[in-house]
């Protein structure tokens, strides 16, 4: 049985680019709904399925600021549907969320009709996520950034919707899915001894097992994460033929988002600093530097 919290596990949907920089066309749903670029800047032979993003550009929440967001949807070639306007114009009333404490999301403050790029800010600073990452994965999975749909703005990040049953409506919404997905990342970070941790660890190329797995050595707390929301990697066939659907054991929802990462955002391995400067500095394992407690005179 599926857990309603459980995470969609993307795989597969063809579609067209028209740009350089990655314009994807969704054209549906299939093996979890994931959408594939053709034309990229970044080359697939360079995924390192061991670590796909560092963990300073997965946790860092000011990499991008309210305005950054809102111009950075403005400047994606979108086209809207009648009931689904582009990202950059959808607005939603929100809800509260409490704070988990503990190193999870801090309090979410509602309001009545917040912007996309609002609400991607404020959860990107609830939990310690990083608002790009944010922004990957809605296009990941549901092409929302290019060709919203109002089936895609119910699904958003895909949380809920596993590869094996319906999508959970309890999750529905485009906050909701949006809160719900950095939750979910902030959870693996806080408790990560889960399926896919950082060591070395099986992981499988399609649901179906009899196309088998290989070892991945994950290097950081990012990637694990990654797998843990989409737990596949891309096979040989995928990697060397990124236009097309692989074979019948590709799956491409990783290689999406390091694709969808290289080409908005430039290289995902990055660090903020110098290793010499203090891990907490580049967020190793996800966890910012402690406030200092300053002593009253």
């Amino acid at each position: 049985m599926t857990h309603p919290g459980t995470p969609r596990r993307t795989l597969i949907t063809l579609v067209t680019a028209v740009a350089v920089v990655v314009v994807v066309i969704g054209t549906g749903l299939a093996l979890g709904g994931s959408v594939k670029p053709i034309e990229t800047k970044a080359s697939p032979a360079d995924f390192d399925p061991g670590a796909i993003i560092s963990d300073y550009n997965f946790f860092n929440p000011d990499a991008m600021t309210e305005a950054d967001i809102q111009s950075f949807l403005e400047h994606r070639d979108c086209v809207a549907q009648r009931d689904a306007p582009c990202l950059w114009e959808f607005r939603e009333a929100t809800t509260a969320e409490p704070a988990q404490g503990d190193g999870h999301c801090t309090a979410y403050r509602p309001a009545a009709d917040e912007r996309a790029s609002r609400i991607i800010a404020k959860v990107a600073k609830a939990c310690t996520i990083s608002p790009r990452v944010l922004l990957v994965l809605l296009q990941k999975e549901q092409s929302l950034l290019t060709r919203p749909s109002a089936s895609g703005y119910l699904r958003a990040t895909g949380y809920g919707c596993p590869d094996t049953a319906d999508c959970d409506t309890e999750y529905f919404g485009f906050f909701n899915q949006v809160y719900r997905a950095a939750w979910q990342f902030r959870q693996y970070t806080q408790e990560p001894e889960r399926a896919y941790k950082v060591g070395v660890v099986e992981v499988g190329y399609n649901p179906d097992a009899s196309c088998g797995a290989t070892p991945v050595r994950i290097r950081n707390q990012a990637t694990a994460n990654l797998y843990n929301y989409t737990p596949y990697q891309p096979n040989r066939a995928a990697l060397a033929n990124p236009g097309s659907d692989g074979d019948g054991c590709s799956t491409h929802g990783n290689l999406n988002f390091w694709l969808f990462y290289n080409n908005w955002f430039g290289p995902s391995q990055t660090d903020g600093y110098p290793a010499l400067f203090g891990s907490c500095l580049n967020l190793v394992g996800g966890q910012p530097c402690p406030v200092p407690e300053f002593e009253p005179h």
